[in-house]
């Protein structure tokens, strides 16, 4: 399969100039055409065959390029997803301006948490879509009823966090990587904390035996983390009840914080608090791809037999696997 990129951009209206504009990178299955656009423009037709596409949005940690997204992005589209990864570089926090998957703080504040997302992005990229949904090689095949957010590490966070029919309709399910929904002390939360998550839609939460950013990092949640996966492993069995049986955890051996991106880039972030990984990094990725893959299929495609591989892979004897609970 041919999968081609666009860019597009987005005004946040909730932002001050100049932190109010995302820049968007949207991944698509492309099918050539030899048409004098294609050639002169290399604007290449999508494979409308393959249409609706249901979408994945992709939130960035902290200070991590979402071009180091883009082998997962390449590899969903292959799957037949739209998938976008975006770029906002914002002033979060007063005099600290980073690149951001978007937090909305004042929703993480105690009495208001849980009462809409934390992902102060999505809005913004909701309208984006909707724009390329009207015009463009993406006019009229995008499935905008379905669509799955997924992050790492902060992007990871508000991915799941905002994953609630009631804050948005259109969102269908949500994966994350090195992420949890730890409470910081200082918003007025006791030690060790962890937030509920809406727990109406299918989630996969995945993480690294050997993330040293999230066991280096207990201090704001007031506590020491035993392992570097326990506020991983809280936030599944704590942060919702399941029953569904279409929540899932994956916990990956020898994986660091850094697994999910690639190529790894060091002048940014905390990347020096981490751990070294202990197994190839090139499985660990194919292996967090294949089972988000799966888990679309499964979940949001609702393809049984997606469903039955799904089970059977993470639920297998495999060296890269240390652990996996459905509930």
């Amino acid at each position: 399969m041919t999968v081609r990129a666009l860019f597009q951009t987005a005004k946040v209206e909730t932002a001050a100039s100049p932190y109010d504009t995302i820049q968007l990178k949207v991944f698509y299955p492309a099918q050539m055409s030899g048409s004098d656009q294609e050639q002169n423009l290399g604007v290449v037709p999508a494979d409308s065959q393959q249409a609706p596409f249901k979408v994945v949005i992709v939130f960035n940690g902290i200070n991590c390029g979402p071009e180091l997204y883009q082998w997962l992005a390449v590899k969903l589209a292959d799957r037949g997803l739209v998938v976008v990864t975006f770029s906002w570089i914002a002033e979060n926090l007063p005099g600290m301006v980073a690149l951001t998957p978007g937090v909305d703080l004042k929703m993480l504040a105690p009495n208001v948490y849980g009462t809409g997302p934390t992902a102060s992005a999505l809005p913004a990229l909701l309208a984006a879509l909707e724009r390329l949904q009207a015009e463009g090689v993406l006019a009229g095949l995008l499935d905008l009823d379905h669509i799955i957010l997924g992050g790492h590490s902060a992007g990871g966070r508000v991915a799941i966090e905002s994953a609630d029919s009631r804050f948005h309709p259109q969102v269908a399910a949500a994966f994350a990587y090195a992420a949890h929904t730890a409470a910081i002390v200082q918003l007025g939360y006791a030690s060790g904390t962890i937030l509920p998550l809406p727990d109406s839609l299918p989630l996969l939460l995945m993480g690294g035996t050997c993330d040293g950013v999230i066991a280096n990092s207990s201090h704001p949640y007031g506590v020491a983390w035993e392992q570097a996966t326990t506020p991983v492993m809280r936030t599944f069995r704590e942060a919702i009840k399941g029953g569904r049986d279409d929540s899932y955890l994956l916990l990956l051996e020898g994986a660091n914080h850094f697994s999910v991106v690639d190529p790894f880039d060091a002048t940014t972030g905390r990347p020096f608090l981490d751990f070294p990984a202990t197994q190839p990094e090139d499985q660990l990725r194919n292996l967090m791809a294949e089972a988000i893959g799966l888990f679309i299929d499964a979940h949001v495609h609702s393809q049984p037999t997606a469903l039955d591989a799904l089970n059977q892979r993470l639920g297998s004897t495999h060296p890269l696997i240390a652990s996996f609970e459905r509930k």
